[in-house]
């Protein structure tokens, strides 16, 4: 064998080359076989020795298998052999294999679905008693408020003698309040989380807490319009009494906060409402009566009440200090916590004093008033200007007279020259000499 490869003619170098190509080895033998000049090319030299060459590579290939051919199945049966052992303990690691993820399967994987299953069941329930809980709170705090606002109307628990309790509007509104803030605890994990889906709350909210929020609003504005407690203009009756002065602040005191409690605009707006209603009032009326001059002293008596109504507001409103809750922090309340009820409201009509806001604001509406009234001419305006002095002075003791406290309430000391000055100018002035 070694003799023939040493005899063999062929290049098997060329033919094992990574970078052999057909293409290339084909073109050489045509070229090695024929003269370039030729015009019809032989390729018939080249395909016989392309043949030749193959004949020879069997030949070498089949005399090679013949002498090694026991060898080659002895190795392929021992390579065989050694498959199958491998096969077969590969087969019984598998078996093995599949054994442990079966029981895997039994013991953790089943148990493993089961205890999911318990778990979401679990959850669900936990929902349903954290959604529970919540809604008996606020059907508590309904009840609750139900039984305050009947206080607050009278006649509750079914006694119709039963007076209505003015303080129970603090603690409704208190209670309101509580079931508000519980419900605008909607985020996840928090105690209203969800409540808005359920009937019985979107009931509680439509039927109590809307209606008794109503009410609580316009019984409260209400007491601060009917606010009195001069006895200046009483024209019948015996005078107030310090017991019917301490139950009007009572009242009046609960409205307040009822109102603070509720929405601090709204008290704003209320006691805005109550001082331009009693500017609006007095303009008119002395307006009505400069031109009817005997009616002059009884609608400055009028006028000086209304004033008194005003500082015994100032005075209830400044010893009066703002509700505290936990939770009022998370309800829409923009205005910044201040000492007393009296701080927002003078900060909102941009004044010091509330009678020195009444008689500046009622002096700037007059003025125009009584120009236009001795414009007009007549007998008015000739017995305006023949009482002037009377007039001035009436005027004069009308706003320090208002400036007083009334009984029962001690207001704040000032001194008024200014207003009555301002009060007698917004007259006199356009009367002339």
């Amino acid at each position: 064998m070694a003799e023939s490869e040493e005899q063999s003619y062929i290049d098997y170098d060329t033919f094992l080359d990574p970078d052999f190509s057909p293409t290339n080895f084909a073109n050489s033998l045509v070229i090695a076989t024929n003269n370039p000049s030729d015009t019809p090319i032989d390729l018939s030299t080249p395909l016989s020795r392309v043949l030749f060459d193959i004949q020879e590579i069997d030949t070498h290939i089949h005399n090679l298998t013949t002498k090694s051919a026991i060898p080659l199945l002895n190795h392929t049966r021992d390579q065989a052999d050694a498959g199958q052992r491998i096969v077969t303990e590969v087969e019984a690691q598998v078996a093995s294999l599949t054994d442990g993820y079966q029981r895997l399967q039994r013991e953790v994987i089943e148990r493993y679905e089961e205890a999911d299953e318990v778990r979401i069941a679990v959850e669900r329930l936990w929902e349903t008693v954290r959604i529970g809980r919540s809604v008996a709170r606020c059907l508590t705090l309904g009840r609750q408020l139900e039984a305050q606002m009947a206080e607050v109307v009278g006649g509750g628990g079914g006694d119709t003698t039963k007076k209505e309790d003015h303080r129970a509007m603090t603690r409704a509104s208190n209670t309101l309040l509580t079931i508000r803030h519980l419900l605008s605890l909607s985020g996840p994990g928090e105690e209203g989380e969800d409540l808005s889906k359920v009937n019985l709350i979107t009931y509680l909210q439509n039927s109590v807490l809307t209606p008794s929020e109503t009410s609580l609003r316009n019984r409260a504005q209400q007491m601060i319009r009917e606010f009195s407690m001069s006895s200046l203009a009483q024209t019948s009756g015996a005078p107030t009494t310090y017991a019917q002065s301490e139950e009007t602040k009572s009242r009046t005191t609960s409205a307040l906060l009822t109102l603070q409690l509720l929405n601090p605009r709204l008290l704003i707006a209320a006691l805005q409402a109550y001082l331009r209603t009693s500017l609006t009032s007095s303009l008119a009326s002395i307006t009505r009566a400069l031109g009817n001059l005997p009616t002059l002293d009884r609608t400055l008596l009028e006028v000086s009440a209304r004033c008194q109504n005003i500082v015994a507001l100032e005075s209830l409103l400044d010893g009066i200090k703002p509700p505290t809750a936990t939770f009022l922090e998370s309800i829409d309340n923009p205005d910044e916590q201040t000492g007393n009820l009296l701080e927002p409201l003078l900060a909102a009509l941009d004044t010091s004093s509330l009678p020195s806001f009444f008689w500046r604001s009622l002096a700037e509406g007059l003025g125009p008033r009584v120009a236009a009234l001795m414009a007009k001419g007549g007998v008015s305006a000739r017995a305006l200007k023949t009482h002037k002095e009377r007039v001035k002075d009436s005027i004069r003791e009308c706003v320090l007279r208002g400036s007083q406290s009334p009984g029962g309430i001690k207001g704040k000391a000032g001194a008024w020259e200014r207003e009555a000055a301002v009060m007698v100018g917004s007259v006199i002035g356009s009367l002339g000499r």
